[in-house]
């Protein structure tokens, strides 16, 4: 799922036939800019990209890198980066949009996948292309801080909501795209882009209402933080333990990570701010939170507030909901996806859920991928759907 001379090779040749609405910024005219006056989803800067699914593989697509206004989970303006690809087939009149968040790439700005589409060694892009061959446009967003200035917020739900939403109305507003703010979009995402693409679906109708969103797909869903960290706790998925705490950490301060680490806890955390997820799951696994703190934080009452800031359940999606998580999830554990389930049909969503029967956290995106497009093809096509709360 994962040559760099030919995407360069890619790039070079896109430059020499686009237009640059604006040039990306630098890092510190992105902290400007989210700073300054301007709406959420308005593009501050723009340059051709390329998209590969692996090295060197030919899409028949155009692709740009972004970087726009967007929202932090306390409602700050801030600057996320992204990607826009768009099929060049020929087609006229509105074209999809999916907006699609990733799962868990790690928290190192080398692992954005706008820095690792070009070359093809983003770990779904050939999810990204079964989308591109139906026709559809893709926004990828990098979430907060991933690519941009500061930590990444990993987990934080409601700000990568927010990074989900404006991607969406980003690309829609990017000259060149030929899309149209009045197009048809769909959210889409598994595992941290499964809890992103959930929050965008419990947001989206207040905040980006004008969007015509016809659905959300989403799976394998951490719907509640604490549940899934005492459920890895100690095991070989402890790594994201830690790295959810440097996210939240990164979005809130005042929690202050640092002070409740040992030694070997502060070196283990600054290490999974450079790496990516490989790097950081293998060198965070099998350890148990007493191993790398003086203290528990997550016993502690503001860290349980913020990580209930991001439990989700407490919204129902104002478009239908695709949701699907597998029995055997070893990271995810089912039941907290069948809770999320409960509660947005507690709450009146138009919901349909399917079990994964065979396999396990990652191989549920995979075997999945066919349905959850195909759920969206139905919702585009505007297909009766089949809730069954």
């Amino acid at each position: 799922m994962r040559t760099r001379s030919t995407a360069l090779a890619a790039v070079a040749a896109a430059l020499a036939v686009s237009a640059v609405p604006t040039a990306i910024p630098t890092a510190a005219a992105t902290t400007t800019a989210a700073t300054t006056a301007g709406a959420p989803g308005d593009v501050v800067g723009s340059a051709p990209s390329a998209f590969h699914p692996l090295p060197g593989q030919p899409t028949n697509t155009r692709a740009w890198k972004i970087h726009y206004r967007s929202t932090t989970a306390d409602g700050t303006p801030n600057v996320v980066s992204g990607t826009v690809i768009v099929p060049q087939d020929g087609r006229t009149g509105p074209r999809p949009l999916i907006t699609y968040a990733v799962g868990t790439v790690g928290l190192g700005d080398s692992c954005a996948p706008s820095n690792n589409l070009p070359h093809g060694t983003a770990m779904e892009a050939n999810l990204i292309q079964q989308l591109t061959l139906r026709g559809w446009a893709v926004v990828v967003t990098d979430y907060e801080g991933l690519g941009t200035p500061g930590v990444h917020a990993y987990t934080v739900g409601p700000s990568a909501g927010h990074a989900v939403l404006d991607a969406a109305r980003a690309a829609q507003r990017l000259p060149g795209t030929g899309l149209s703010p009045a197009g048809p979009v769909g959210i889409m995402g598994y595992s941290q882009g499964g809890q992103a693409s959930s929050w965008a679906a419990e947001l989206q109708g207040s905040y980006a209402p004008e969007l015509q969103v016809k659905g959300t797909a989403t799976g394998g869903v951490p719907a509640d933080l604490l549940e899934v960290a005492a459920f890895n706790n100690g095991s070989y998925g402890s790594g994201l333990i830690f790295m959810a705490a440097a996210g939240q950490d990164a979005a809130f301060p005042e929690l202050k990570l640092d002070s409740y680490l040992n030694p070997a806890g502060r070196l283990l955390v600054a290490g999974m701010k450079e790496h990516c997820v490989a790097i950081d799951a293998i060198a965070g696994s099998f350890k148990r939170i007493s191993d790398l703190t003086t203290r528990d934080p997550l016993a502690q009452p503001d860290w349980r507030a913020r990580l209930n800031q991001s439990r989700l359940g407490r919204t129902a999606p104002a478009a239908p909901v695709y949701q699907y998580h597998a029995l055997g999830d070893e990271l995810i554990p089912y039941g907290v996806g069948r809770r999320l389930r409960s509660d947005w049909c507690a709450r009146g969503a138009n919901l349909e859920f399917d079990t994964v029967w065979v396999g396990e956290h990652v191989s549920g995106v995979i075997t999945h991928s066919l349905a959850a497009g195909n759920w969206l093809a139905d919702r585009f096509a505007g297909r009766t759907t089949h809730p069954d709360c």
